[in-house]
């Protein structure tokens, strides 16, 4: 799953694999992906595709799909209104939805996150997740708790299946339970030490238990996954079992060439047996290469062309779940987005996952419905408080950012009056950024002297960049948009 898919989950339903990832600060929330290989996915939709769950408003990650008796639940982790993180759950009758959010079912004082649901030896159901207690520099228990069959509740008293063990590989935390059966054991897969951005060490471990409530016994050859030259900060991941019964793990991992610039991308291995029932990877680190589960799979797209020619919006834009946009989509007249713009330093955005580091960005700009004091254009997005981009208003192509919440004017040209106007962002190395403009689609006119910006403040320490569209004005005002593409470099 090239780009910001982290923290992924999948089942097998039949011949059918459905997937979902973390969103972060991201909307809309939980994407619903769809395959038939375990390798070619497609976005079929969103577990909250248009608001978020009442109770919650914020850090919507660790997402696990699961299936039984013919429903869909997604347990899910987000922050409480006026409190702290809880795992919560809704539930579908399709993989697609819609579903239906049944709200919090723990919410611990320093944080509940990483949901995982599980029958027990006895056939009874069982939520298992992780106290943060890393956020307060305390230790991280993986708990258990009976939960009814309505998964509306938990029941009785919870119990505690282990801890990180500080001055092991695990270091301040484990996290991302995943839990399996397998000849007689509960196995539990789980991700430990740091998780995310620059300073990242995660790993794969593994425990087993012959009874859900333990002795819990981790691997003495933990980790199983570590990096290599091709990966970093493997980790939280899920199983699933095909139907010729081989085990794959997908889980998300840092490219080490571009890094944290498009995020934690999903990744699939296959999972090994060895005679004394404890499981393995190949080379302990995720694959450079492996042979596809199922002997074939479709050409990579990474790219992307929006002509705004559908009656929707495509289900790979996002925007943030601080400030969602108004906008329309017009097919007829050859398609265009019509997004309102907003006040706030960057304006209304809608943007697009990045899958490498380098990349080209283009999009083109109706100018005669383009309001005085509207600015509109192309940008790339950290979060709310961290982007840059540039666009025109008022006769002036203008170039600016926003770092730290401080909002500066980086250039301003005059242009004179055109029909439309083109804009370009190409990114290498996924923080050295250039923009031009072009009134022909043709010539295209560099700003900032031809001279990269540093793009590195963009990701926050969780997410990857987003790049699209931006509209800044009057609350009723409207920008409106032709074209949008993006175009991916593999390094």
């Amino acid at each position: 799953m090239p780009g910001d898919y982290a923290d992924p989950s999948v089942v097998r339903v039949g011949d059918d694999y459905w997937a979902t990832a973390t969103s972060s600060e991201w909307a809309p929330l939980f994407p619903l992906l769809h395959s038939k290989n375990l390798i070619d996915w497609e976005t079929v939709g969103h577990v909250f595709p248009s608001k978020l769950p009442e109770w919650a408003d914020a850090h919507f990650w660790a997402p696990e799909i699961s299936y039984e008796n013919g429903k869909y639940y997604i347990y899910y982790t987000a922050k409480k209104k006026g409190g702290n993180l809880c795992v919560g759950v809704a539930s579908a009758s399709k993989p697609t939805g819609p579903y239906t959010d049944h709200g919090p079912l723990v919410c611990q004082e320093v944080g509940s996150i990483d949901g995982f649901p599980i029958r027990d030896e006895k056939g009874d159901l069982y939520l298992i997740w992780k106290e943060d207690g890393n956020s307060r520099q305390l230790p991280t228990p993986i708990w258990g708790q009976r939960m009814n069959e309505a998964r509306t509740a938990l029941e009785g008293e919870k119990f505690e299946l282990f801890r990180n063990e500080v001055g092991t590989w695990e270091g301040g935390l484990v996290e991302g339970p995943a839990l399996m059966k397998r000849n007689g054991y509960f196995y539990m897969f789980y991700a430990g030490d740091k998780c995310c951005g620059r300073e990242c060490t995660y790993g794969v471990g593994v425990a087993r238990a012959k009874n859900l409530r333990g002795p819990w016994e981790k691997f003495a050859g933990n980790p199983i996954m570590k990096q290599n030259d091709a990966w970093k900060c493997a980790g939280h991941g899920t199983m699933v079992t095909d139907q010729q019964g081989r085990d794959f793990f997908l889980y998300h991992a840092y490219t080490t060439n571009t890094f944290v610039y498009p995020g934690r991308q999903g990744l699939l291995d296959e999972v090994t047996w060895g005679a004394d029932n404890w499981p393995s990877f190949q080379k302990n680190a995720p694959s450079v290469s492996a042979v596809v589960p199922y002997g074939k799979n479709a050409p990579d797209v990474l790219d992307l062309k929006d002509e705004f020619t559908g009656s929707t919006l495509a289900p790979s834009w996002q925007w943030s779940v601080t400030q969602a946009p108004l906008f329309q989509v017009k097919s007829a007249n050859n398609g265009q987005l019509v997004l309102t713009a907003s006040s706030s330093e960057i304006g209304s955005m809608l943007g697009q996952r990045t899958k490498t580091g380098n990349y080209t960005a283009h999009t083109s700009v109706d100018l005669a419905s383009l309001p005085q004091g509207t600015l509109a254009g192309l940008s790339a997005f950290g979060d709310p408080n961290n982007s840059v981009g540039v666009g025109v208003q008022d006769g002036n192509i203008v170039l600016w950012q926003v770092k730290r919440k401080q909002k500066s004017e980086l250039a301003k040209v005059p242009v004179t009056a055109q029909k439309s106007l083109q804009f370009r962002l190409t990114v290498q190395d996924g923080n050295k950024l250039a923009f031009a403009w072009s009134s022909d689609n043709k010539t295209w006119n560099p700003l900032n002297n031809g001279q990269a910006l540093d793009g590195s403040f963009l990701p926050p320490w969780d997410r990857g960049v987003r790049v699209g569209l931006t509209a800044k004005g009057p609350a009723n005002a409207t920008a409106t948009f032709n074209s949008f593409s993006l175009t991916h470099q593999t390094p």
